[in-house]
């Protein structure tokens, strides 16, 4: 089931569950202001203000996540790289237009 990133950090394969999106997201923590949008490396960037420090970052990644795709905050779920920068997250409800608008920015 894992192997390369999904072309561009976009999968919305039958695996990912019905009506979701997967996505492989860079999280740059420390940033000036939070933001998501643009890419690094396939993945989607996503800017936080928290620091990697017991999770902060990661959680503030999902807020962010959740806030760019209009979703309520617990249809973001973390699959993989809970401690580590590129993560693999599922976002439910999510449209794959509104991914694809973000890493074109």
């Amino acid at each position: 089931m894992w192997g390369p990133p999904p072309l561009d950090g976009v999968d919305t394969d039958a695996d990912s569950g019905a009506g979701s999106v997967r996505v492989v997201v860079r999280v740059h923590p420390g940033a000036k202001r939070t933001e998501v949008g643009g890419s690094y490396d396939g993945a989607l960037a996503v800017r936080v203000t928290a620091r990697a420090v017991d999770g902060a970052a990661t959680a503030a990644a999902v807020r962010a996540l959740a806030e760019a795709f209009g979703v309520p905050r617990r249809h973001v779920v973390l699959i993989k790289g809970a401690t580590s920068r590129t993560k693999v997250v599922d976002i439910a409800g999510a449209d794959p237009q509104v991914l694809r608008d973000l890493l074109e920015r």
